[in-house]
């Protein structure tokens, strides 16, 4: 953590701040969005702050927490609070020689609520000692963004625990079973193989409800030789895999229009995933996809983006989309998705987890296409 330390105050320099405040916008009960702070101290419970200085790191946190912080952030000086942030805050700023200093933090951690208790608290300090609170990049998030070995490694773990759930379900999927039912034996196996939790709520749509990227099972049995959408994920120590895959229920070929166009999503795919490169920007990388499907006569098919980055949460930096203004890295994990949407047909998706290594991709999802 402390190299990781090291590297944020080394930006917080660059944005000239004396300090950098990580929360989360609520409470962190299923250890996702608090990825900036785990990230930063090692910190897994659901409430408490950080913040460090140019030559300080302190965890903020009650009793609940006291022992647990303690064991997860060495290197961090632990600091007892009692009430809310307007209690206690102003003191540590005075402690820690900010008076009067600039201190940044990140819009997506910091709830309207939170902000407006700290200026209020920070309004009834003495004039000289108030601090600027200041909404700065992404100074965290950024640098999630390139994974160190040892969470590439990590990441791994998570997909191959995802793969086997895939493959568990994929290999006894019957006609009658419920999409719901589906869900649960994924996740279910997955729990028993190592899972910590599941990435998101596992999508699960058949026939005519595959046509909704985003759909949620239902108790609507499916049927032989429909097409099924599965976009499953796992948490394997904190970090996320993703993967979507479509079969057909009964394992037959399925209609001679889903396989023209499973085809199209499949050669969309490979295409993207061999000719995507580091330095290319997120629009690009989208449209090595997107130009397969749109000369296929799908383009207006073809909603949403390519793909997103993988890690503490499923979606992160960096995004591969028409609007994106990433550019690839080394280290980064991302997805490749396309898909093809038919209103009251079928959806085609097909999703594997990657990782940029030597500048172009490697695919790290190995479940049957």
């Amino acid at each position: 953590m402390n190299n990781r330390v090291s590297k944020l105050r080394a930006r917080m320099a660059e944005h000239e701040l004396d300090a950098f405040l990580v929360g989360c916008v609520a409470e962190d009960i299923f250890r996702i969005i608090g990825a900036n702070r785990r990230y930063i101290s090692g910190f897994t419970g659901s409430t408490g702050w950080v913040l460090v200085t140019e030559n300080q790191q302190f965890i903020c946190v009650d009793f609940r927490y006291f022992e647990q912080a303690e064991k997860e952030c060495p290197g961090f000086t632990m600091y007892p609070t009692v009430g809310g942030i307007d209690r206690w805050l102003p003191t540590l700023i005075g402690e820690s020689s900010l008076a009067g200093k600039r201190i940044g933090f990140e819009s997506g951690d910091m709830s309207v609520t939170s902000l407006n208790t700290i200026q209020k608290a920070i309004g009834e300090m003495p004039e000289s000692d108030r601090p600027k609170m200041l909404t700065a990049p992404n100074l965290i998030s950024d640098l999630r963004a390139i994974k160190e070995p040892r969470e590439i490694e990590t990441l791994q773990q998570a997909v191959d625990c995802g793969d086997a759930a895939m493959a568990h379900v994929a290999e006894r999927l019957e006609p009658g079973w419920t999409e719901k039912q589906v869900a649960w034996e994924i996740e279910k196996h997955a729990r028993e193989h190592g899972a910590e939790f599941m990435s998101f709520p596992t999508i699960v749509a058949a026939g005519p409800h595959g046509a909704m990227p985003h759909a949620q099972p239902t108790d609507y049995a499916i049927q032989a030789g429909e097409p099924v959408v599965i976009d499953m994920g796992v948490i394997v120590d904190g970090y996320c895999s993703d993967l979507t895959r479509t079969i057909v229920c009964g394992g037959g070929p399925g209609s001679d229009k889903f396989r023209q166009v499973y085809d199209i999503v499949l050669t969309a795919q490979r295409t993207a995933e061999e000719l995507l490169r580091t330095s290319m920007g997120g629009e690009e990388c989208h449209m090595l996809a997107h130009n397969v499907i749109a000369e296929a006569g799908y383009g207006e098919n073809f909603g949403h983006g390519l793909g997103h980055g993988v890690g503490l949460q499923v979606h992160e930096a960096p995004s591969l989309a028409r609007t994106s203004k990433s550019v690839m890295e080394d280290g980064m994990i991302v997805t490749v998705e396309p898909g093809i949407y038919l209103t009251g047909e079928f959806g085609v998706r097909i999703e594997d987890q990657c990782v940029f290594e030597n500048g172009k991709l490697r695919i790290m999802s190995r479940a049957a296409k």
